[in-house]
């Protein structure tokens, strides 16, 4: 495994991050889907064993057990020092006021229930899930400022937001002297390239990691429309992406992989991961195949006839993903 710095972080990770949504209480929260912790565990195994040191989960993850799970496997597994461990604080964990959101009060709540969870004294990337629109920028930032001083997190990350809300909240850093964000968690695919727009050159032109979500289109770009999943059939929240993605895209994907002899899932991860924002997509893992292919795709190089051919049939698509 080649690892690379996390935008202009010191940190060193692997160029696939383990995304840990699949693992945790099926009875707890919304994914029904969900992994139980022994059979979760071996994938963290496999990821560890295959190189991957990055892994990203989120408080609301399964009500809390998927952090759960991940710490304990972890600490299990792989020296702490070794692992670059990510979190993320925004959704409803409490009915009532101050259940969830970007407040003060629920930064500093939240930072310590998930460590505790985790079972570590610090994240080495704690972030935003989503923008705050009933919070004040400056009362977020600075909390978040204040958690890394306190030493509960090392670096802060965003998630998918636009990008006129990501550049507000680094100008509101930088010009109390706060910690900004080093990453950019967004939704980023060969069916949704909207963040292409704005966004990523902004990234780029930052420094800012970019760690995309759902790069297989949770799954849309590895099979044909018509084929099916337990995740497919029940994620309320999937069902609210690709309705209008376009086919020709997911042809091109099979006509590659078929010409190369390899999964299509290998085709369009090595796509995302091309593009010079990017640093590490971040891949979910049910199958043991999902993490071979997200390791295979990492030495296929696309040719500028392939990528093209990927390229073309693509048509703007409404915003998806920022709720």
């Amino acid at each position: 495994m080649k690892y690379t710095k996390l935008g202009r972080t010191g940190l060193d990770v692997s160029p696939i991050c383990l995304g840990c949504m699949s693992y945790g209480a099926s009875d707890r929260g919304t994914h029904s889907w969900t992994l139980d912790e022994e059979t979760s565990r071996g994938f963290i195994r496999q990821a560890l064993d295959a190189g991957i040191n990055f892994f990203d989960t989120a408080n609301v993850y399964s009500d809390g057990t998927s952090e759960e799970y991940v710490g304990r496997a972890l600490a299990d597994m792989a020296k702490r020092e070794e692992i670059v461990l990510a979190t993320k604080v925004h959704g409803t964990m409490r009915q009532g006021p101050n259940g969830g959101g970007l407040s003060r009060k629920e930064i500093m709540f939240e930072i310590d229930a998930s460590l505790r969870r985790l079972g570590t004294d610090y994240v080495d990337l704690y972030q935003i899930h989503r923008w705050d629109r009933r919070v004040p920028i400056e009362e977020t930032m600075e909390a978040l400022h204040d958690v890394v001083k306190a030493g509960k997190a090392l670096h802060i990350g965003a998630s998918s937001m636009f990008a006129w809300q990501f550049a507000k909240a680094q100008h509101v850093a930088e010009s109390n002297g706060w910690t900004k964000f080093v990453t950019m968690q967004n939704h980023y695919n060969l069916v949704y390239r909207e963040e292409e727009r704005e966004m990523l050159p902004l990234c780029v032109d930052q420094g800012v990691g970019v760690i995309p979500w759902s790069p297989l289109a949770r799954g849309f770009l590895t099979r044909d429309p018509s084929e099916s999943s337990a995740r497919k059939e029940t994620d309320e929240f999937g069902k609210t992406l690709y309705g209008t993605a376009d086919a020709g895209v997911i042809e091109a994907v099979a006509r590659i992989a078929a010409e190369r002899g390899v999964p299509r899932a290998q085709i369009a991860l090595a796509w995302v991961s091309k593009h010079r924002a990017v640093t590490a997509p971040i891949i979910g893992a049910t199958k043991q195949v999902h993490l071979d292919d997200a390791i295979a795709s990492l030495d296929i190089s696309l040719t500028a006839d392939e990528i093209r051919e990927l390229e073309v049939p693509y048509t703007p698509q409404p915003i998806q993903g920022h709720a």
